[in-house]
């Protein structure tokens, strides 16, 4: 989830950060300066690529197009006008951003290998339109003449002076993904890229906070472009080449994904390692690519990862801040519950769901059975959002919401549970749950304070501080059923919410159950357990190859003969 640092992490931090220095004041060579000048534009670009790939999990191959933009915007109005940094740098911001933009509509919800080679795509185009376009970026040759950069009317010399001004606007940018990680924005895409389905259905937008991110990570890769090329004094095609996307994309890795501190640990590492090899001469490539295969490997995590992990065992993980519980408000539900009309979808030529009509009013219970294969789950997805309907009608809160996306129906007061509890990988209780107010709450702070009352109110408020990885089955239900209540909706879809649980615990769930339709909560519960839904249920539907077969009060689906006919598969007398 959002970028953590314990005390030890801390203290490292701030070592590597004076251990930089000291190097650079005063060992440092004027061709070292330079590989560690370089080291930071890399580091500033792969800030960017943290946000979409790292926390977003969408493999970007454009930031390597973006980070070239940006130095061609640089050389081009640097060289040819005349204009200084002041102009230039923020241009060379801005340009990528608003190509960021249109290609992110057009391509960011394709699949992921599907995005990866679009985004690739866009990559090799701009390098032809800089090698066929002399007039304007000096074709093959590029462009030379490049001025220095001008702050205050100093021209920054090449050098320590250079080296400064990169690495200062790493602390920021640094800074400025840090709290990206861990506010709203980074917990929120952290989300997506575990599941973006499921984040959808706790009201947040996929498209849009991808888009976000992509836009994001222009910026980093265009601000990096532009100190580049004032690096360099010299702009060519080589900065659009698949080289500089595979450079950033291997930093990323080998720091650590999604980490700020790791994309500076593993610009710093993977620009002085091929340095520290060139004493084997032609072998140095291999001992090259032997490290980083190996740090892959005994890294997945990447470094920031692994020390994480030696500072957990060597000091123990630091306890979360105490959160303190505050109940979210109630919203007003409507009179109206959830209507639905006709439903019909069908797969090729097979009708999952065929004229399916229910109601379900506030305060009640209405229980969806049927056999394997009979529909059920495929109506929860299109009362969800997850599925479109062919035909029918949906009507929420007496508003028509046919058809509706599934963070769109979340918003207008539908929850949802997945019959296997879906919890995001890496993410302790605490966010996971809170995860589902992020669209609602003003800020994180108060999304977990909304958070805890649920998980307080399902009876496992002392999982707060854990990881969701390693959870039994039956607290991973507890924990997404509170990702449902906390939203306080309306309407709420539980698909076999009690697999799994002791008999105790489906006692406890029952209760609680009673308790949300007590407070005007429309539920429709899908379960195999009859003896958990019958006496729960004050109506149950029965499903059979799509369509109803049984519509009535619970007492008596167990004597009715088609019910009986589709579970056994033959007629049963009554």
């Amino acid at each position: 989830m959002g970028e953590r640092h314990s005390p030890a992490e801390t203290v490292a931090l701030i070592a590597g950060a004076l251990a930089l220095l000291a190097y650079a004041l005063a060992f440092a060579s004027p061709y070292g300066l330079r590989v560690l000048t370089v080291a930071g534009v890399y580091a500033l670009a792969t800030f960017g690529f943290q946000i979409v790939f790292g926390l977003g999990g969408a493999l970007s191959l454009a930031q390597g197009a973006f980070f070239g933009v940006g130095a061609y915007v640089t050389g081009i109005l640097g060289s040819r006008y005349g204009l200084g940094f002041e102009a230039t740098f923020p241009l060379s911001m801005l340009v990528p951003l608003l190509l960021a933009l249109p290609v992110g509509l057009a391509v960011l919800r394709l699949e992921s290998h599907y995005f990866a080679l679009a985004t690739l795509g866009i990559a090799q185009v701009l390098h032809l339109l800089a090698v066929n376009l002399p007039e304007l970026t000096g074709g093959s040759n590029g462009l030379a003449g490049v001025p220095a950069a001008v702050l205050f009317g100093w021209a920054v010399p090449r050098g320590l002076p250079m080296a400064g001004l990169v690495w200062g606007l790493v602390a920021l940018g640094g800074l400025i993904g840090w709290r990206l990680a861990r506010g709203r924005l980074g917990r929120s895409l952290a989300m997506l890229r575990d599941d973006p389905l499921a984040a959808a259905t706790l009201g947040l937008d996929v498209g849009r906070l991808r888009l976000v991110g992509f836009g994001i990570s222009a910026l980093f890769a265009g601000a990096a472009g532009a100190l580049a090329v004032h690096t360099q004094r010299v702009v060519s095609p080589e900065v659009l080449e698949f080289p500089v996307m595979v450079s950033i994309l291997t930093i990323a890795i080998v720091g650590g994904r999604g980490r700020m501190a790791g994309a500076v640990l593993g610009a710093v590492l993977l620009l002085h390692l091929p340095e520290w090899f060139r004493f084997l001469e032609r072998g140095y490539l291999v001992v090259y690519g032997v490290a980083l295969l190996a740090t892959v490997v005994l890294a997945p995590d990447g470094l920031t990862g692994l020390l994480d992990r030696i500072a957990a065992r060597l000091f123990g993980r630091r306890p979360r801040a105490s959160v303190e519980a505050k109940e979210p408000p109630r919203p007003q539900n409507s009179p109206d519950g959830l209507a639905v009309d006709d439903l019909r979808k069908s797969f090729g030529g097979v009708r999952a769901v065929d004229g399916v009509s229910l109601e379900l009013r506030p305060g009640s219970i209405t229980g969806l059975i049927g056999p394997n294969g009979s529909g059920k789950s495929t109506v929860i997805n299109l009362l969800s959002g997850l599925e479109r309907p062919d035909a029918g009608r949906v009507r929420l809160g007496g508003r028509e919401v046919t058809g509706l996306r599934a963070d769109r129906l979340a918003r207008a007061g539908l929850a949802r549970s997945f019959q296997a509890a879906v919890l995001p990988n890496g993410a302790g209780v605490l966010e996971a749950v809170a995860a589902a107010r992020l669209a609602i709450d003003p800020d994180a702070r108060t999304a977990e304070a909304h958070a805890r009352w649920a998980l307080d109110r399902l009876g496992v408020g002392d999982l707060a501080g854990q990881g969701c990885d390693g959870l039994p089955a039956a607290l991973r239900r507890r924990v997404e059923l509170a990702r449902s209540l906390v939203r306080r909706p309306a309407v709420l879809l539980l698909d076999e919410p009690a697999a799994g649980l002791t008999d105790g615990e489906k006692a406890e769930l029952a209760a609680l159950l009673r308790e949300l339709a007590q407070e005007g909560v429309a539920i429709l519960l899908v379960e195999h357990d009859m003896g958990f839904l019958l006496p729960l249920a004050g109506r149950v539907l029965c499903l059979d190859r799509g369509r109803v077969i049984y519509d009535g009060p619970a007492g008596g689906v167990r004597r009715d003969s088609a019910v009986a006919a589709a579970y056994l598969g033959r007629a049963v007398p009554a």
